[in-house]
């Protein structure tokens, strides 16, 4: 048949409009989505028309108040959505690193309703500065004698070299010239401030002494970086914080410390390999210390900067400081993080990185058989097993090191691995697995009780779904 047929039967954008259902839809959605999602379903039915299917546009005519309606519900969604972590990394960044428990998610709606006192002294009526509310929590947590924070780590390593060292030398060690995700590296990030990056040391063995001989009349300040996303070992040496307090009060200058993840605890009660926290860090002498807030802390997104107050001054006043400030929903959510940490029992019930990390193996195999035993009672598809599996902390934190944890396999029936992931992704609230070993892995170490319901039940959909289209 000719194509001509065919296109004659789409209708005119007018007339779909012109149609009573599609009429309520205008005082629903506002037309300009409306005329939007007509659009894109009359383009539909001009492919068809080009590939010569009468028959599936009959269908689609037959139903075309329907398909728009289906439209218009989609565009009305956010693209950005909750999903359910089942990949058994803690801090994923494609996922959005550190989730954020009750008491901080409530903390940043109250900000957000409304107006709040973010720079207002509500004592003497004057205009205040936002940093007061989060502060004097991280003073309190790290005893630092003063602290900052903007929008992340990278911008508080930017904010520190600019403030404290634009036009000096910033020595670094050879072995901490680090790169991490989105191509943040030492030397771009150095250079970017004004400071001027004076390399010391070799790639698996720096000491004091190339510190020292690199220091000249134009050296500003001392950095080591923590390599929290790789490690070298071997035949290595690396120089301790204490070592360069010592050096940096010698000859007057401060020693900064980029942390990378923010570590308040003692990792090693989780069965971790033990970190210097931040208290540890400043205790040995540094001047100021940059780590993340959403990484191990289980914060928001912020680059928190704590240290001597001569210096935090200093970035505090610095004119870059305002394009890197916190909004006011940031601002409450750090204050809350930090409030929690007063308390150990409380920051690990609240802060849910630290509840996944010190939930005990015992637990997640229960977990990982009711929802095995449950797929099962309901008559899914494929393989389902429980087995022990592997955590990771992730975010470019911890590298290597794998956290025990139990997981609920599948081998599906007549699909792959990859088609039965993809359809957990399409459910309204996406469950994203990992696969391995040509089975589907959903560890329970990043699904919370709270969330085990809708993990069986976003299984239970697929794998029954897909036994009743076998």
């Amino acid at each position: 048949m000719d194509n001509n047929v065919y296109y004659r039967k789409i209708p005119k954008v007018d007339k779909v409009l012109r149609d009573p259902g599609i009429q309520g839809f205008l005082e629903i959605y506002g037309r300009e989505l409306v005329v939007e999602a007509v659009h894109d379903e009359l383009d539909s039915l001009r492919s068809l028309a080009l590939e010569g299917k009468g028959e599936k546009m009959d269908k689609v005519l037959s139903c075309l108040g329907d398909n728009i309606r289906d439209r218009l519900e989609q565009k009305k969604k956010y693209s950005l959505k909750p999903v359910l972590n089942a990949t058994g990394i803690l801090l994923h960044t494609n996922l959005g690193r550190a989730p954020l428990g009750q008491r901080q998610t409530d903390a940043m709606a109250a900000a957000a309703r409304g107006y709040c006192n973010l720079e207002y002294d509500l004592e003497k009526g004057t205009r205040g500065k936002r940093a007061v509310h989060y502060a004097e929590e991280i003073k309190k947590v790290t005893g630092a004698q003063a602290a900052v924070a903007v929008n992340n780590n990278a911008a508080a390593v930017t904010l520190m070299l600019t403030a404290l060292a634009k036009g000096k030398e910033v020595v670094v060690s050879r072995g901490e010239m680090i790169e991490i995700g989105g191509h943040f590296r030492i030397p771009e990030v150095m250079e970017q401030s004004g400071a001027v990056l004076r390399e010391t040391g070799c790639t698996n063995r720096t000491r004091i002494s190339d510190y020292e001989n690199a220091i000249n009349e134009n050296t500003g300040a001392l950095l080591k970086v923590h390599t929290s996303n790789y490690r070298i070992v071997g035949f290595t040496e690396e120089v301790s914080v204490e070592e360069l307090a010592q050096l940096g009060k010698k000859y007057g200058m401060p020693v900064l410390v980029d942390m990378g993840s923010g570590i308040l605890t003692d990792l090693e009660e989780y069965g971790l390999p033990h970190e210097f926290s931040v208290q540890e860090i400043l205790k040995k002498g540094a001047d100021v210390v940059s780590f993340s807030g959403d990484k191990i802390l289980g914060g928001p997104q912020a680059g928190i900067l704590a240290g001597r107050e001569e210096y935090i001054r200093k970035m505090e006043v610095h004119p870059l400081m305002r394009a890197l400030r916190l909004d006011k929903c940031l601002t409450a959510a750090l204050a809350a993080t930090f409030r929690e940490y007063r308390d150990k029992k409380q920051a690990e019930k609240n802060i849910p990185v630290l509840q996944m990390l010190s939930r005990s193996r015992q637990e997640l195999k229960r977990q990982a058989e009711e929802i095995a035993a449950a797929l099962k009672a309901a008559g899914a598809s494929g393989e389902i097993r429980v087995e022990e599996s592997a955590a990771m902390m992730g975010g470019g934190a911890l590298p290597g090191e794998k956290i025990p944890s139990f997981a609920v396999t599948v081998v599906p029936g007549r699909e792959s691995c990859e088609s039965l992931a993809e359809r957990l992704r399409r459910l309204p609230v996406p469950v994203i697995v990992y696969i391995r070993e040509n089975r589907i892995f959903a560890d329970m170490r990043t699904v919370m009780p709270e969330d085990k319901e809708m993990l069986l039940n976003g299984l239970k959909q697929c794998l029954t779904q897909q036994k009743e289209e076998i």
